[in-house]
């Protein structure tokens, strides 16, 4: 593999990466917060309707946990890649 293939590769699995990260952490905040809120309101936890939950506390609970394994994932590909700091 070439070095240019090398590197074509590399930002072709990192912006796979994004994407799926982008596409989780959209399902999370507006889809469970916005659009399925009311179906997710029939379910308690913690005292709160889990849409409310959702909405409040469960898409910023998601996006640092997102931020944690696109950390790890991007120091696997690093790896792969054998990519330098």
């Amino acid at each position: 593999m070439t070095e240019q293939e090398n590197h074509e590769a590399y930002w072709r699995e990192n912006i796979k990466l994004v994407f799926l990260c982008l596409a989780i952490w959209f399902i999370v905040s507006f889809g469970f917060g916005v659009l399925l809120v009311e179906q997710l309101n029939a379910i308690r936890m913690g005292g709160f309707k889990l849409g409310f939950w959702f909405a409040q506390q469960g898409s910023i609970y998601t996006f640092l946990a997102l931020i944690f394994f696109y950390v790890h994932q991007m120091n696997k590909l690093d790896k792969k890649y054998n990519v330098n700091d």
